[in-house]
């Protein structure tokens, strides 16, 4: 048997490299340089990192046409097939780069934050120490500070990199396994609420390798059924065999449940509120919004190319899915009284409504001047997502008491009152989550739900916007918490004299401690004020990505 060396094309994969080798660099300064210069020297190396790669992407985009060439002088598919046939980048896979590197640098701005906390980041000082121990004591009073965060991230958003561009199943489990160690990791060094940081790293990790299993053993069956795990091949495989079809149908639901559980969808979504809850905020926001967009690239291959001959086996599936997410993720929100939870529940109805857009396969409809396929309506729902995501959970940060970060509803009662503006950019970002118009959200949501209603899931829209009003409820609710409701002093006598009648002595009023807004660095400040303007430009003047995602074209099949 002869073996072919594979061959990688350095001048298309040479930012992803950038970000594994700025992660291993992070890994060597941990190892060498002192621990007080430490800080400094990660943040500076990862966000080089990370803006040589986003320019690199870009540098990419603007090539790819040149890179592939071909006979026909139409551009369906733009890119090239590399690495032996095992990683592809093409229009797409750049698009969801470039997006997972701008929304991983605002990620890690917050992850760099440390006036919040009097001068220390939101990380633990000393991992291993036990929650409440002298150890951990001495580590908080030596202002000890896990730098590591920054190679960790790194390797993570590697992964997200490698994700989209897989074009075989076997570098997608490798991919989803880069991305996903990391962040289990990330998810249980906050430096306040330890025991909660912990046991949501705990559940992550647990049903986070329970799912992969299951997506493990999904290759395994395909392999099973089409004898490659090559995308193409499983496509050819899938149009030409008409034999052994339950080895593909329970393949493909086994896949399907490595990549649902990653962005959330029900009944996948047990871990999301309390990973969210737990996590330090800010790798809860860099986690939510770069996570869903790398595990949306990889689905939208998976499905589309390897599966697309064969959609009307999925579809139902997938409509399934779609209608109890946004449903269970609307109304369940309707009940949250902490605001990292109502998040959470948020992006699980944020999830339904992307895998609306992905019902829409092969169809194409009219946004405005642009038309757009069910691809670009998906990676437009993803872009306007980002920006309104890492806004709010970087909003959540500097909302504080004595205790650290509240996130509690009855601490933020009256914010609007005591911090006007920012109460007002968390205001907007909601109302974009909600699909407002002249928001990102409002287009993100149209684009979905029309080129789903191009391909007949009309029942789907429906709940779809069903969900979307019962939304608009619990964002409102939190709004009008905000800027509408403060304890009044009737308020205070009243439940003064409720408690005297109820205990038969002396009433004793009681006064919840309420949040106010700290003063962030300069780089939380900037995270904010870019995200709010990409929120509202993405509103007002979508046409710009709109054709920056048409001119990206199509998977390559």
């Amino acid at each position: 048997m002869e073996f072919d060396k594979p061959v990688l094309a350095y001048a298309e994969l040479w930012p992803m490299l950038v970000v594994f080798g700025v992660a291993v660099a992070g890994v060597l300064v941990e190892a060498f340089l002192a621990r007080e210069h430490r800080f400094r020297a990660q943040v500076a190396l990862t966000l080089l990192g990370l803006v040589v790669a986003l320019g690199g992407s870009i540098y990419v985009a603007s090539e790819l046409d040149t890179l592939r060439g071909g006979d026909s002088d139409e551009v369906v598919a733009r890119g090239t097939i590399t690495a032996g046939g095992t990683l592809v980048v093409d229009g797409p896979t750049v698009a969801l780069w470039i997006m997972t590197l701008v929304f991983a640098i605002g990620g890690l701005l917050l992850f760099a934050e440390r006036r919040l906390e009097g001068g220390l980041s939101a990380f633990a000082g000393q991992a291993a120490a036990l929650p409440g121990t002298e150890a951990e004591r001495e580590a908080s009073t030596k202002g000890l500070d896990h730098t590591e965060v920054y190679p960790l991230a790194m390797f993570a958003v590697g992964g997200m990199l490698l994700f989209p561009a897989a074009n075989d199943l076997l570098t997608m489990f490798v991919a989803l396994e880069v991305l996903s160690l990391p962040l289990y990791l990330l998810c249980g060094l906050a430096r306040r609420r330890r025991l909660l940081s912990q046991e949501a790293a705990l559940k992550y990790f647990m049903l986070g390798a329970f799912s992969s299993g299951f997506f493990l053993y999904g290759v395994a069956l395909i392999y099973g059924f089409a004898g490659t795990m090559n995308l193409a091949g499983i496509n050819e495989a899938v149009r030409n065999d008409s034999s052994n079809q339950a080895l593909l149908l329970i393949g493909m639901g086994m896949l399907a449940v490595g990549l649902l559980f990653k962005v959330g969808a029900v009944p996948f979504q047990s871990w999301t509120p309390d990973v969210y809850q737990g996590a330090p905020t800010a790798v809860t926001g860099f986690m939510a919004a770069c996570t869903k967009v790398a595990a949306f690239g990889a689905l939208l291959r998976l499905f589309y190319v390897a599966f697309g001959a064969d959609r009307w086996s999925w579809q139902p599936m997938l409509w399934i899915v779609a209608i109890l997410t946004m449903v269970v993720g609307a109304i369940v929100a309707c009940t949250q009284t902490d605001v990292k939870r109502l998040l959470a529940y948020s992006s699980i109805a944020h999830t339904g409504f992307l895998l609306t857009g992905v019902l829409g396969v092969q169809a194409a409809t009219s946004l405005g001047e642009n038309e757009i396929t069910s691809l670009q309506a998906v990676l437009f729902y993803l872009a306007t997502y980002g920006p309104a995501t890492i806004g709010a959970f970087a909003i959540v940060t500097v909302v504080r008491d004595a205790g650290g970060e509240a996130t509690s509803f009855e601490k933020w009662t009256g914010l609007g009152k005591r911090a006007p503006l920012v109460a007002g950019v968390f205001g907007f970002f909601l109302l974009s989550m909600a699909g407002i118009p002249l928001t990102g959200g409002f287009m993100g949501k149209w684009a979905v739900f029309t080129v789903a209603l191009s391909a007949g899931a009309w029942p789907v829209v429906l709940v779809a916007i069903l969900s979307s009003i019962i939304s608009v409820f619990f964002y409102v609710r939190l709004i009008l918490l905000l800027f509408f409701r403060g304890e009044m002093p009737e308020e205070k006598e009243m439940a003064a004299a409720d408690a005297e009648d109820a205990g038969g002595g002396v009433a004793t009023a009681t006064r919840t401690e309420l949040a106010t807004v700290t003063t962030p660095s300069l780089a939380t400040t900037g995270v904010i004020a870019v995200t709010a303007a990409l929120t509202l430009l993405l509103g007002v003047m979508p046409g710009p990505v709109l054709d920056l995602l048409a001119d990206a074209g199509q998977f390559i099949r």
